[in-house]
């Protein structure tokens, strides 16, 4: 059998993540953390390119690892245009566009750009992404908002939740794509999706913090009462966004992104605490409804996944609410750095084709 060796990639917002892989097998997984005051000395996400890059080699240096036998470097994909679901060969356009942030900065931009520079300085490597946050394989009706201005965005945790997807059809020996599922996301940022049979037809925007509240997101907000703090408030732009994404959920109210720390001051009595959490768990079992919908009540499984799924108190909570509409299934944690390297391993055992970066522009016209 041939050893295929896979360098992972996945830039965060106070860490970068990396692993090693010989083939399936994990042979190092390291998080690098960053400080608030290490980054706040780049005055933007791609100042920080250097200094990450630097820290990954210098790391796999340190291990004596063999960096020249690493011939698949895989990073998170970050904020370009819309991409439909798979496996892409970094090239120069999305380069270009996940430099420029062309849907906003986020530290997942960094991940194409390092992979394409370490696949540079390595002889017959090559440099992948992987079903990026920027997915977009949304039916035309569930793009519709109510107002020709503006227009759905597909923005959401597609790693791991067609990871997850894929997981439990193999578990059950069923293709992914002849399957019916809702996948809930449920971590910093919460997303809900439909997937029918293969494609995530509709979701929640995970990154501006649309649908459910999540520990750190405001979610779905009484619009009337948005536009009047808005207007009302003098708070700039980028104030603004921050209480959305960011400060919002639990964050706002218990002021604490951990939902382990709210689970735990629920449970010894907190009030206020445990109204919250089961809010968040209440709303994320709505979003879950909805999606039934849209499959027509033809679902093989509801699938939770994410940090927050480990929690037994609010995956029970959500199965108790949606149990009548489909079994309940928990994949607990987000392991993208497995994710990005089984989706390496599929191209090198040929099991897909690695797709050209052509980003649907035409979905962007009227955003």
């Amino acid at each position: 059998m041939n050893e295929y060796r896979i360098l992972a990639i996945n830039p965060g917002s106070t860490s970068t993540k990396f692993a090693v892989y010989f083939n399936d097998e994990c042979k190092l997984n390291r998080t690098l953390r960053h400080s608030i005051d290490e980054l706040s000395s780049y005055k933007s996400i791609l100042k920080q390119f250097d200094y990450r890059k630097g820290m990954i080699i210098d790391a796999l240096m340190e291990e004596g690892f063999d960096v020249d036998s690493l011939k698949y470097i895989i990073g998170r994909g970050g904020l370009t245009y819309p991409l439909e679901s798979g496996v892409y060969l970094v090239n120069n356009d999305m380069l270009k566009h996940a430099s420029e942030g062309v849907y906003g900065q986020h530290a997942s931009n960094l991940g194409p750009l390092i992979a394409d520079f370490i696949a540079n300085q390595i002889p017959g490597a090559k440099a992948f992404i992987a079903d990026p946050v920027v997915t977009d394989e949304l039916d035309e009706i569930a793009r519709i908002t109510g107002h020709p201005r503006f227009q759905k965005r597909s923005i959401f945790h597609a790693l791991n939740q067609k990871a997850t997807a894929r997981l439990h059809a193999k578990k059950h020996d069923v293709p992914y794509e002849r399957l019916n599922l809702i996948v809930a996301h449920l971590g910093g940022g919460i997303s809900v999706g439909a997937h029918k049979q293969g494609r995530v037809v509709d979701v929640n925007n995970g990154l501006d913090g649309d649908g459910p509240f999540s520990p750190e997101r405001s979610g779905g907000l009484p619009t009337g009462q948005i536009i009047d703090w808005c207007f009302d408030s003098r708070m700039s732009k980028a104030d603004i966004r921050r209480m959305v994404v960011g400060e919002g959920g639990y964050v706002a109210y218990l002021r604490t992104n951990d939902a382990r720390e709210v689970e735990e001051m629920a449970s010894q009595g907190n009030a206020k605490a445990q109204l919250i959490q089961d809010a968040m768990a209440y709303q994320v079992a709505k979003a879950i409804g909805e999606m039934a919908v849209v499959l027509d009540g033809q679902i093989d499984g509801i699938l939770l996944t994410g940090g927050v799924a480990y929690s037994d108190y609010i995956t029970a909570y959500i199965e108790r609410k949606v149990g009548f509409l489909g079994r309940v299934y928990v994949y607990p944690g987000e392991d993208e750095l497995e994710a990005l390297a089984k989706n390496a391993l599929r191209v090198a055992r040929h099991e897909t084709q690695a797709k050209a970066y052509q980003p649907m522009i035409d979905r962007v016209d009227t955003y």
